[in-house]
């Protein structure tokens, strides 16, 4: 059985939101990453580009296996082993601490991912089992910087913030947060206090801090254009794979 998608412009862009280039940056990083190897066993049934795109494909359109095994013209165990193959190798590594830190502006949010799994979720705000997951981005650039490893739903941020390991990532760096961050060293809103409003001088900076701190949100909204990331089948680290993965194909359709 033949499939329908292959690594084509036509194809590559219509169903994974990256341009051709991107995407062969993409290839090219797990190229050097080792997807092509070591080898063991019968061959695969696809070239290491056409796998590439079953893995962004299958992050961007969240289609079934059973419905991605014809158009590759697959079976669905293979895509199976595919995905498991080659999704860590997608993902986005944390940045390195910038050279230029004292002068960097980053933004750290939690959003809620909903996923099946109920080992890594838990019943939340949003009336369904989700995941908490921290992402950090640069407020310049909007390019993530870090992500962390998924934390049950019903959990706070600051809490999962603390636990995360992400400060590490941010030594000497800025960072900014809503008030949810209170009390965790990150730059956050001016606080209402009982028969004490906010001075003049706090409302505006609470103004400026929403202004800025928006950034994040819009690069949720466009993180979750891979529809991977509003229901999430995956098991174990498949969701933190997921959201890395996702995090390295944004910056990649941002910066290139």
């Amino acid at each position: 059985m033949r499939g329908v998608l292959r690594a084509d412009p036509v194809w590559v862009e219509t169903f994974t939101g990256l341009r051709m280039r991107q995407f062969e940056g993409l290839l090219r990083v797990v190229r050097e990453r080792g997807g092509n190897g070591p080898g063991g066993g019968r061959p695969w049934a696809l070239p290491l580009s056409e796998r590439v795109l079953l893995v962004a494909v299958y992050y961007r359109t969240n289609l079934t296996m059973r419905q991605l095994a014809p158009l590759f013209g697959i079976s669905s165990a293979t895509v199976c082993r595919v995905i498991q193959r080659l999704g860590p190798l997608l993902t986005l590594e944390p940045a390195a601490r910038p050279a230029d830190a004292a002068e960097r502006l980053w933004i750290v949010d939690g959003t809620l991912i909903p996923v099946r799994d109920r080992t890594v979720a838990a019943s939340s705000r949003n009336y369904r089992f989700s995941a908490n997951v921290q992402v950090i981005i640069d407020a310049d650039t909007r390019l993530v910087v870090a992500t962390a490893r998924p934390a049950p739903g019903n959990r706070a941020d600051a809490q999962v913030w603390r636990s995360s390991g992400l400060a590490q990532h941010c030594e000497g760096v800025t960072v900014l947060g809503d008030g949810a961050y209170f009390n965790t060293g990150l730059v956050v809103p001016h606080r209402k206090r009982q028969r004490r409003p906010l001075l003049p001088g706090e409302e505006a900076d609470n103004a400026e801090h929403r202004r800025v701190r928006a950034r994040v949100e819009h690069t949720f909204a466009r993180m979750k254009n891979y529809k991977i990331l509003r229901d999430c089948r995956q098991r174990g680290n498949g969701l933190h794979h997921a959201v890395r993965a996702v995090a390295h194909m944004h910056n990649l359709a941002l910066a290139t």
